[in-house]
């Protein structure tokens, strides 16, 4: 599972030919979720609202980035990591 990026002991990742849509995996503590790229809805699992809350507004802010880390994940490339929320 590659990790693209960890703030406040969150961690996002992406996993290698992953299956679509596109989504990213998100894990805190024993708390996990996959979450969309396109619509940043939890599509799987759970986790606390303020671990949601500052998991959306981060990944807001890498949309691009997190499509471009799914893309390289998927053609199984060395994937960029991504600026964490501060």
């Amino acid at each position: 599972m590659p990790e693209i990026c960890r703030f406040f002991g969150i961690i996002i990742a992406v996993f290698y030919e992953d299956h679509p849509p596109p989504h990213f995996h998100v894990r805190y503590g024993s708390q996990q979720a996959i979450v969309s790229i396109e619509t940043l809805q939890v599509l799987e699992g759970r986790v606390s609202p303020r671990v949601a809350g500052l998991v959306i507004e981060w990944a807001n802010l890498h949309r691009v980035e997190l499509a471009r880390a799914w893309e390289q994940a998927r053609r199984r490339e060395p994937i960029d990591p991504i600026a964490p929320l501060e």
